[in-house]
């Protein structure tokens, strides 16, 4: 769906060349001003935010309805970011060769967090045949509960569950991306802000993993067209 840009001071260009260089390069807010006025644009560090917040969730939408279709053996875990002083989890999900299916930024690492994040997977990339997970009992008890829930809602199939820390490496590669890039943004002050965040970044490593099947284009005009 296109986003609607109407009502802002600053060119649809703009906003989306500040929002892509902050969630792909890991600046701070103060850094990304200084870059901003280096190119003639006169912006504060509290509109960078905003635009950020506002907009890469809805980047992050249509890159989920737009990306390529995935494998239906996927791969679990979670990574920790901080968030208010306070460490929060941050769960993703990945195909067998890697490729990004879904995130989620949660408060607690429990079993209906984890219930919440394969319904959600689930819901925007269909029933997988199996999923390997490491041998955290929540996220097995989560998945144990989608599986019954699938069962009594007569989908026709159950999710075969696998337990393997070797098996989990490929999503865990991904987590490295996500604190290279969060590293050095001097941690986040609210939730809704941490998710929004964590939602471009997400978007700018399925560009470069090329899950959108336009390898020949630039990041930035990959990141561009996915708010048109």
């Amino acid at each position: 769906m296109p986003i609607d840009f109407k009502g802002s001071h600053f060119p649809k260009s703009v906003i989306l060349f500040a929002v892509f260089f902050y969630v792909r390069y890991g600046v701070s807010y103060r850094d990304l001003e200084e870059i901003m006025a280096e190119r003639g644009v006169d912006v504060d560090h509290a509109t960078l935010n905003r635009w950020v917040v506002k907009f890469s969730p809805l980047i992050a939408a249509n890159a989920q309805a737009r990306k390529r279709s995935t494998a239906v053996s996927w791969r679990m875990d979670e990574t920790y970011i901080k968030v208010r002083g306070k460490w929060m989890y941050h769960y993703r999900a990945v195909d067998r060769d890697g490729q990004t299916l879904d995130f989620m930024l949660s408060e607690r690492r429990d079993t209906a967090a984890a219930r919440r994040f394969f319904k959600r997977a689930v819901g925007n990339n269909g029933v997988p045949g199996r999923i390997a997970i490491d041998k955290s009992g929540a996220n097995l008890a989560g998945l144990q509960s989608l599986n019954a829930i699938l069962k009594f809602t007569g989908v026709g199939r159950i999710i075969d569950v696998v337990q393997s820390k070797y098996l989990n490496n490929i999503v865990e590669q991904g987590h490295r991306f996500i604190k290279r890039i969060t590293r050095p943004m001097l941690g986040f002050k609210a939730f809704h802000s941490a998710a929004a965040t964590l939602a471009g970044i997400e978007v700018t490593h399925m560009i470069r993993k090329g899950q959108f099947g336009q390898t020949s284009v630039s990041a930035f005009k990959q990141f561009a067209a996915l708010a048109a």
